[in-house]
């Protein structure tokens, strides 16, 4: 069980956790494997008083590679910035940079990559645990640069061509990691709130994650990890925003829907999906995140205004006051 919350921030001394450059440092020292287990074993062992863990996997994204030759000599890491170059270096005449490309028999590359999201709790409110992300990336080389029978027309189709003649994906150097950022997850919630005259509803959600018996029972960022956003706006104002972000490190449990139940039959509902997803009042944070029908909130509310008491004070206090003003994000 987790000690008690502290809901007052003079009781909450910030100072920073983990340093970016030694985080960046660790990351390209390390080789990547398939499990990140080393990664891990490395990070914890410069950070041992915090335990860390994978919350979760981003989606695989790609990018533009660079240039090699058919044996796996390096031309350019940067293909845009070759085609421009080169280009200009042809006396902008593509015809000669086209020329130049069929000799050499170039092959292009991409970057396969996935994001790692690591977290580490910090203290016993949601919000107090850092978040770590790193980039897992692999260079492959997938296709020729160009296709001498049906040459591009200009120079943003020699970049990205519509339909270029593939190659048997071969890797090009290691797999590597590209340490990203890592976020104190309570300093961003404050300054995002500094940004705002009404409260966020990530800050809504961790609030009742506090004040419910979940908190007491499950470490946050165990099951819930963030996708930040943080830029410039057109005027130089700084934008920021958050989105909370379901782990999924197992099968999401399912809730029928609440039609014709209540009381005893409700509550058994309700009970068996917080005992498979691991811990109390679980289907009310489920249901914020759209996962479980808001009906559900509903029909139990209805339930607690007829005088029945299946919900625990704390938490039937969280979902009174999302019935009086509901939210989901």
């Amino acid at each position: 069980m987790l000690d008690p919350i502290a809901h007052s921030p003079e009781e909450e001394v910030h100072r920073p956790r983990f340093d970016g450059l030694l985080l960046n440092k660790l990351c390209k020292e390390t080789l990547a494997n398939t499990g990140d287990g080393a990664l891990l074993d490395r990070l914890q062992k410069a950070y041992p008083e915090y335990p860390l863990h994978i919350a979760r996997l981003g989606h695989e994204w790609y990018r533009l590679g660079g240039i090699i030759q058919a044996d796996g000599t390096r031309i350019a890491a940067d293909l845009n910035e070759w085609a421009e170059r080169t280009f200009i270096e042809c006396g902008q005449n593509f015809h000669t940079l086209l020329d130049y490309c069929e000799e050499g028999n170039f092959l292009a590359t991409q970057h396969t990559g996935v994001s790692l999201y690591l977290v580490a709790q910090t203290g016993p409110r949601a919000e107090d645990f850092v978040q770590i992300e790193v980039d897992r990336t692999q260079e492959l080389a997938n296709r020729y640069l160009i296709d001498a029978n049906q040459p591009p027309d200009d120079l943003e189709e020699l970049i990205d061509p519509i339909s270029p003649i593939a190659v048997e994906p071969f890797a090009v150097g290691a797999t590597r990691y590209t340490y990203r950022r890592k976020t104190e997850v309570a300093l961003f919630m404050q300054e995002l709130a500094s940004h705002r005259a009404d409260r966020h509803p990530a800050q809504r959600f961790m609030d009742d994650w506090n004040a419910s018996n979940a908190g007491r029972r499950k470490v946050f960022c165990e099951d819930w990890s963030l996708r930040l956003y943080q830029h410039k706006g057109r005027h130089g104002e700084h934008i920021m925003n958050v989105e909370i972000v379901h782990n999924r490190v197992k099968e999401l449990p399912r809730l029928e829907g609440p039609e014709g139940k209540k009381g005893k039959a409700l509550a058994a509902l309700i009970g068996r999906f917080d005992s498979q997803a691991g811990y109390p009042f679980a289907w009310y944070f489920y249901m914020l995140k759209g996962l479980v029908s808001p009906h559900v909130g509903e029909a139990v509310q209805r339930d607690l205004s007829k005088d029945y008491a299946y919900l625990p004070e704390r938490d039937a206090a969280v979902l009174g006051e999302w019935a009086a003003s509901p939210y989901c994000l």
